[in-house]
């Protein structure tokens, strides 16, 4: 059994839009070409014989002063030519030969004009003139005597069943039926071309919502479809990067807490075998697998929390140079005992900045660790304010091993980690930079690694100066 779609598809939709679009715009340019024809070109053959008229009226008024009445007329079609034509034979004029005759005359003026009484009683002329014609009055002695009458020429084809005119109508009609034809043609055309592409994204839609991310469309022409095709390649791209981005974080993420779980695990059943007796000594290890696991669990918490925007962010006025001094101060022992130069230079200040002292302080806290666990030992550290265009940049300086050049941006990406000597066992997460790009991104600020000149790494956080 056939069964007939209730509601019709986009297909269908757009056939049906444009074919009645071409069939309104025909119908409308029909109607409108007939109104022209009957109000236009007819209204002036009408005019034409108006002023044909007005040319006979004094002529009219004139015979009937002499007569005194309209009984020399009546019936007496020589008389009333003659009136038409005042020429001594009843002819036409010379003047009106060697000019040629005006348009009244080419379109048979004459002919329907005719004389009706007072009464609107027909006297001579046309036998179609009465009291709906177009009429002008004749008036002697300021009193209306007569009507001059003159027969519309719409009425005039109509009384004399002139095929010409009919014919046009037909003509009319058949023309729209053809050009809706062809618009019918030309819609299906033109909606199965376009749709076949909008049909061709749909399905890639449907691949790409099942799981599909390397899947790619044919972006074709530069218009508002091959627009769309970039963008959904864009998307496809950006789903496909996250979905290999989650997969790697998934593995990190799995490495990283499978290492501390296996020291942890030796270490215990190496003092339930009796190996190793329960002693401060071999109870170390486990605290320090302990405390990087937690640190790692916390790196994750605030790493997720700073990502979807959580994090509680107060901000508050802040001197710059304050939160480092802390910060250096903080780390200062450190980076003496790994045999470490740490320097800082201020600069002119004050450094005025809104933000969370907390966070600020993690962040400055995160790059200087960085730096103490990737340069060498009896290298150097060297940090400083600067100040350009309403912006504040911290730089962070070390000293060897150096981050190859193609590496640099991606250092801030979370669980990486070059292939260089900055890759060593250092106990790093590979989380503090991620996070550190997330606290500057917070305070509306960027931050960058590039090549430094002491031969190690360079970190610059730029960020916006307060107003004072």
């Amino acid at each position: 059994m056939l069964r007939i779609p209730l509601r019709p598809g986009i297909t269908a939709k757009l056939f049906l839009a444009m074919l009645a679009s071409c069939a309104i715009v025909l119908l409308v340019n029909g109607i409108a070409a007939r109104a022209s024809f009957q109000r236009g070109f007819l209204g002036y053959l009408n005019e034409q014989g108006m002023e044909r008229l007005e040319t006979v009226l004094p002529r009219l008024e004139d015979a009937y002063r002499q007569h005194g009445d309209w009984a020399f007329l009546r019936g007496n079609f020589d008389a009333w030519f003659a009136l038409m034509y005042p020429t001594p034979e009843g002819g036409p004029d010379p003047e009106l030969l060697r000019a040629g005759p005006p348009v009244s005359e080419q379109t048979g003026a004459v002919p329907r004009l005719a004389l009706l009484d007072r009464d609107h009683t027909l006297v001579v002329g046309n036998p179609a003139a009465d009291r709906d014609s177009l009429l002008r009055p004749v008036r002697v002695n300021g009193r209306t005597v007569g009507w001059m009458a003159m027969v519309p020429f719409q009425k005039a084809i109509a009384a004399g069943d002139v095929r010409f005119y009919e014919a046009q109508l037909q003509m009319w009609w058949l023309i729209g039926a053809f050009s809706v034809a062809v618009a019918a043609v030309l819609a299906g055309l033109l909606s199965r071309t376009l749709l076949r592409r909008v049909h061709g994204l749909a399905a890639a839609t449907h691949r790409l919502a099942a799981g599909d991310f390397a899947i790619r469309v044919d972006a074709g022409a530069r218009d508002e479809l091959g627009g769309l095709a970039r963008d959904f390649n864009q998307l496809a791209q950006a789903l496909d990067h996250n979905e290999r981005t989650r997969r790697h974080f998934m593995a990190d993420i799995s490495h990283e807490l499978r290492t501390p779980l296996a020291v942890m695990r030796a270490e215990v059943e190496a003092v339930e075998d009796g190996i190793r007796p329960m002693t401060p000594a071999s109870l170390q290890p486990l605290g320090q697998q302990i405390l990087q696991l937690g640190k790692l669990v916390d790196d994750l918490h605030a790493l997720s929390m700073t990502d979807v925007g959580a994090l509680a962010f107060r901000r508050e006025p802040l001197d710059l140079a304050t939160q480092l001094d802390a910060a250096l101060a903080a780390m200062a022992p450190r980076f003496a005992a790994a045999g470490l130069r740490l320097g800082w230079q201020p600069g002119g200040g004050p450094w005025r900045i809104r933000g969370d002292e907390r966070r600020l302080q993690q962040l400055f806290v995160n790059l200087l660790e960085n730096s103490l666990r990737y340069t060498d030992p009896g290298g150097t550290v060297e940090v400083r304010c600067e100040r350009a265009g309403g912006r504040l940049r911290v730089v962070f300086d070390d000293s060897a091993p150096s981050v190859e050049e193609d590496k640099l941006p991606r250092l801030f990406e979370r669980f990486y980690r070059t292939e260089a000597s900055r890759n060593r066992d250092s106990g790093g997460s590979g989380l503090g930079l991620a996070i550190c790009r997330n606290i500057v991104q917070a305070h509306d600020g960027t931050i960058h690694a590039e090549a430094s000149p002491l031969g190690g790494l360079r970190v610059v956080v730029d960020l916006p100066e307060a107003a004072p």
